[in-house]
Parts: structure tokens; sequence; C-alpha cells
């Protein structure tokens, strides 16, 4: 016999855990004392959305679940935007938040918060753990829900007395789930429907988005595009899906987007979706893909395909399986009329790298900075203006390109680089963020400097929450409201304040040397870059 927080320990080792990253408090106390007689690490955050934000970044980099954990009531609910940031990017996370007494249950007692409940539309499924016996069943099941189909966060919320009650320990057999079945394999007859959609089309573009990664298809994504000579955008998500520097890519599309990704996208006979829901920011409006456009979506998720486009050959299942079935049917390459027309207008665009009066330029520097990383580098990018500067000027060849996509969460970056350097140690990684958004998770530099994490900081500041300054300038008059950051901290000095190195620049003319002095530190580095308030994002 032993108690429920022992069981859940031997359960995370039989999955392999190696990190777990939480905020310890009353309801998990017995958890935390059997989590210091295992082989699993314990990263404190300091605060409970960025473990699970740190999760997340371990998740999307190691390719299995990430496991966070908090107490109950405003550690549980401090979770939710994590939990949303990871449901709305289809990140794997296991959620572990302690709850009151089961007994106390429903009286509104100290901490009690019912989070099953809140957390329903941002989980892809969760348990309240009642009987300590059924422990070892909750998390095989869980492990199998987050990883499979189209992943996402699945949560355990496990009143203190069930964590030490009494079981008899035992191995769960097999997952099965009555009614949870993901399709992996294409139909055979919507297979057949793509290859006569391919072998007809004049003018074929395939738009990929994050669904490729979790598919881990990248490389017959490549496959596919070269064999048959089709040009690829991406979604923000998609990004580094195919190397950025690829002949065959023309760019991320949307409203912040290449404008030649968007008109690929418009003139297009074919479009072919993969792992995407094409949503408004990379569509904004469905009306402006051409009537005479086929469109052929590719999801695990069946709910996703036709969400926002109309749909005319729907094939559910796993990308990588499905890209394998359509390649099996040898469909017809294309010639080079269409994919060296969107070649010869890309390299026409011109590229705005060139030095300000006032600051860096953001787009160049980032540009530079993702060149001189190297190709396997894991790029983690906020949200708000230094994520389009980013999105749109990154150089992804052979590593990874991390951002909050669908719930655009400001504070991401850096706990997601966390956990994406603890995946892989030996891969550099940066995180790149505003001054606004530093500020979110300026926290968790402690926890870089607890636990020795190897990442570089770049913070882009201009004093001001550029991009929402750019909405007002553009649609409100240049009427500011509620976007100047007087009163920052000095944020090298903030930096020097845990022990960390840093500089700050204030003009391209210094950008080499100080990105080469960031990546030759060993250990943890902020690089801050003074831009102009008036920077725009595109």
């Amino acid at each position: 016999m032993i108690t429920g927080a022992e069981a859940i320990v031997r359960c995370l080792e039989n999955e392999g855990v190696e990190f777990i990253f939480g905020y310890p408090g009353a309801t998990v106390c017995p958890l935390y004392d059997k989590l210091t007689k295992s082989s699993i690490k314990h990263i404190l955050v300091r605060h409970e959305q960025h473990a699970g934000h740190e999760a997340s970044g371990y998740a999307r980099i190691k390719k299995r679940p990430g496991v966070c954990m908090t107490t109950s009531g405003p550690g549980a609910t401090n979770l939710i935007t994590a939990l949303a940031t990871a449901y709305m990017d289809s990140v794997p996370l296991i959620a572990f938040t302690g709850q009151v007494s089961s007994e106390l249950l429903g009286r509104d007692v100290f901490q009690e918060a019912d989070i099953t409940g809140a957390a329903e539309p941002f989980t892809k499924y969760s348990y309240l753990v009642k009987n300590a016996a059924d422990l070892p069943r909750i998390i095989k099941e869980a492990f199998h829900i987050a990883s499979t189909g189209r992943p996402g966060p699945v949560l355990i919320d496990i009143p203190v007395n069930v964590q030490t009650d009494k079981l008899d320990f035992y191995q769960p057999g097999a997952v099965e789930l009555r009614g949870y079945k993901p399709t992996i394999k294409g139909h055979a007859g919507q297979i057949k429907r793509v290859l006569r959609a391919i072998n007809n089309a004049q003018k074929p573009v395939i738009c990929v988005g994050g669904g490729i990664f979790a598919a881990e298809g990248q490389k017959e994504l490549m496959q596919f595009s070269e064999s048959i000579n089709i040009p690829v955008v991406s979604t923000m998500m998609g990004i580094g899906a195919i190397p950025t520097v690829h002949p065959l890519y023309m760019g991320m599309l949307g409203m912040h987007g290449k404008s030649i990704a968007n008109r690929a996208i418009s003139d297009s006979d074919l479009l072919i979706i993969i792992g995407a829901r094409v949503s408004d920011r990379a569509v904004l409006l469905p009306a402006n893909v051409s009537k005479n456009t086929k469109i052929v979506h590719i999801d695990i998720d069946p709910a996703e395909i036709g969400k926002n486009l109309d749909t005319i050959i729907p094939v559910v299942g796993d990308a990588k399986e499905i890209l394998k079935q359509v390649m099996e049917e040898e469909p017809e390459r294309k010639s080079d009329e269409w994919t060296g027309l969107l070649k010869a207008s890309r390299e026409k665009l011109t590229l705005d790298y060139e030095p300000r009066k006032e600051g860096i330029n953001p787009k160049a520097f980032v540009n530079l900075l993702s060149r001189t990383l190297p190709d396997d580098h894991i790029y983690c990018a906020d949200v708000g203006q230094n994520q389009i500067w980013s999105a749109g000027n990154c150089e992804v060849r052979s590593g990874r390109f991390l951002t909050s996509g669908g719930m655009g969460t400001m504070g991401y970056s850096i706990p997601a680089a966390i956990g994406a350097k603890l995946a892989a140690p030996d891969k550099a990684v940066v995180a790149v963020c505003g001054d606004g958004s530093f500020q979110m998770q300026m926290m968790e530099l402690a926890t870089i400097c607890q636990n020795n994490v190897d990442i570089k900081i770049v913070v882009m500041k201009n004093n001001k929450l550029g991009l929402v300054k750019e909405i007002q300038k553009n649609a409100y008059k240049n009427n500011e409201s509620g976007v100047d950051l007087t009163g920052s901290p000095d944020i090298v000095a903030l930096a020097a304040a845990y022990g960390i190195p840093g500089r700050s620049i204030d003009s391209m003319d210094a950008a080499d040397e100080a990105i080469g002095e960031m990546l030759s530190n060993k250990g943890v580095f902020l690089l801050e870059c003074i831009v102009d308030e008036n920077e725009s994002s595109m």
C-alpha cells in the first residue's frame, strides 16, 4: 500500500517525466514531499502562469507532454492563461492542481476554486480525482489524451486527502477510451480526390500551420513540396516548417505577413491547408480567397476543417501520414511557370533594413541575430511588435520558432525559452520580447539563475506598448491611451541585480559586437535594444 502522492510520482517516473514546473502550496505538500525522493527535478517558477509556459516550451521541443503543478485556489486560477495558451496552439500539457479536502468541496472554504469548471473551455479534458485508487489509470489516460489526436492540455485536480489516502499500486494497461479514437490515416477516397485536385491544378499553394510540428511531419512536407514543385506559405505557427530561406517558401501570410504570400493565396487555384485553422490573422477576409480556388484542408481535428474557409476536400488525419499517402499516389510534378513567377516576385521585394536616426532597426537586428545563431537554434518570440518583427525577419533553418499564436499571450517568451532549453540543453535558445512583455515575466530571471539556464534574452525597448500605440495611431487619430511605460525599471541594472550580465545598444553600429558578446557569454545574458517609439511593426 502506498499513498496517492507516491502513486502520482511513480506514474510520472513511468511516463519518463524529467521536470515538473511548479509553485507549491498547502494542498500539494504531500506530493512535493514525495517528489524529493524521486528522479524528477522540480523547477520552482516565480508565478504559476509561467509554470504552464515553461512546460509548454519543454513540450514543443521535447515532443512529449510537459508537466506543471500548482496549489489550489489562486495558484490554480493563475494557471488558466497558460492552459488557454497551450490549448489554442495544440501543445500537450499535464497540469496538476491541488484541491481542498474532498469533504469540503462546494463549501467555499479557504483557497477553494472550481478549477475543472473554470478551465473547461481551455482544456482537452479534465479530472477531479475522488479516489486514490483511480490515480494510475487517470494519469495514464491523461498522457494518452494530451499527446494523441490534436494535442492539448489535460488538467488533473487532486484533493489533498486523495494524496494521503492509501492504494494498492498497479500498472495500468493500454488506454482504451470509448468515443476517443483519433483518426490517423486519411480516407482512401479523399486521398484520391486530393490527387486529382493536384494533377488538375495550375497554381497550387501549400499553407502550413503548427499542426505539422505536432505530427513531426516537416521532412514529409519538404519532400511533398519539392517533388511536386508547390510553393509554401505558412501561418505564424507554421514558421520553420520548411527553412525560411528555402526557394519554395514565400513567407508568412496574413495581416502581418509578406505581400507575396498573400498574393500566392489570392491567385492560387488550389490551396492545400495542412495543420492550420487559418484564422483572422492569416486570412482576414475569406472572400479575398478567389472563388476559383479549390481548398483541400488536412487536419487531425475535424472541428477545425472548414471553420474559417469553405473546404471542398476535407481530409481528417495525421498530417505526416496523409502526406505519405498522397506521395504514394505519385502526383504529377507542376511546371516552373507558377513557382517561377512567385520566386521572381519574392526576389523583387525590398526589405527595410536601413539604419535609423534614432535607435536600432529591429527588423535588421532580428535578421542579423538569427543569421548569427547556429542553424538549429530555438527562437522564442513574445507578443506585440517584437513578434511581428521576428516572424517577418527571423531566419529559421533547421531550428524552431516558438511563440504564442492563437491566444497571443504576452509574457510567453522567457518561460517558454526556459522550458525549451531544459528540453534541448545543447541548443542555442534566445527569447525576444518587448519592454512591456518583459515586465510580465521578469520574475523568471530568478528561475533562470536558480537553475543555471543558459538562455539569451533580447528586450526591444521603446517605452511604449508599441503595437497598441500603433493601432491607436492608425485607427484612433493618434489618441494614445494607456500605452506609456514611464516608470519602468532600468532593465540592464535589473538584470545585474540578479547577477545576470547585460548591455544596452541604441544603434545598429554596435549590433554585431553586442550579439557576439551575448552569444559568447557562458550562461544567461540580457541585451537591451533601444527602438524608436514610432517604429512601425511592418
